[in-house]
């Protein structure tokens, strides 16, 4: 019994906590930014801050970039004839994709037509026929995509 009453009296007190108290300071920068710091050493020419005081340590919300409509000094920014040149390279470049997926896909219905037209020797089991199709059906479905892509990119161009 007694080793009972001994176990949650240590409980009882390891869960009372003393509370902590500490100097703390508010400090100010040049540049206004407020810190708080509770070392002595470092709070020179700070505030100290009474102990009934709450202090935050979360940060402000973010500052905010300059829009730029606003054309802040310093912002980067492209000129319409850099733009335009800009433009058309990406054109250029999109449409010689266009072409050569165009091209890798007519390649890729031609092996479709003519995997299909033949059945290999090794292929007496039909399920090895049906897959050997599939993935030629499937190379035609990834062409037919990434051509649909690269039109739907070249519509967005101005």
């Amino acid at each position: 019994m007694l080793r009972g009453f001994t176990r949650f009296l240590m409980m009882a007190a390891s869960l009372t906590a003393l509370p902590a108290s500490a100097d703390v300071y508010k400090c100010v920068d040049a540049d206004g930014h407020v810190t708080y710091t509770n070392d002595t050493a470092r709070a020179k020419g700070c505030k100290q801050l009474s102990s009934d005081v709450p202090v935050s340590s979360v940060p402000g919300p973010a500052a905010k970039p300059a829009a730029p409509a606003g054309a802040a000094p310093g912002f980067p920014s492209v000129s319409g004839d850099q733009q335009k040149a800009r433009d058309t390279e990406r054109r250029r470049i999109l449409e010689a994709e266009l072409d050569t997926e165009n091209k890798n896909l007519e390649q890729a219905r031609k092996a479709l037509a003519e995997g299909e037209a033949v059945r290999l020797g090794g292929e007496r089991n039909y399920q090895k026929y049906l897959d050997r199709v599939q993935g030629l059906k499937d190379n035609v479905a990834l062409h037919e995509r990434n051509v649909e892509a690269l039109r739907k990119e070249l519509s967005k161009l101005p």
